[in-house]
């Protein structure tokens, strides 16, 4: 990611970037669709391969729980190993 990138997520994450009266819970789950978004290519989810990423974002919006913290897990080893200086959602 971009160091322009990076400093955005931050703003997510802090919740600068939402609009007033959002609370910590959105800039959190915005958080994750955030790194979500720039970092996951391709899905493969039941047999079904999402590339596109209109309908990936869309598949994580209808994932299921389990489903989002495989995810969640996935984007804490990329942060951890890339990108040490985030904080992972």
């Amino acid at each position: 990611m971009t160091p322009r990138t990076r400093e955005q997520y931050r703003a997510v994450r802090s919740g600068l970037a939402d609009a007033p009266g959002a609370n910590r819970e959105d800039a959190w789950q915005r958080s994750v669709e955030y790194l979500f978004e720039r970092l996951v290519t391709r899905w493969d989810a039941a047999g079904v391969v999402y590339e596109d990423q209109r309908e990936l974002l869309q598949r994580y919006r209808a994932a299921s729980q389990s489903e989002r913290e495989a995810i969640r897990s996935a984007l804490r080893t990329h942060l951890a190993e890339w990108f040490p200086e985030m904080d992972a959602p």
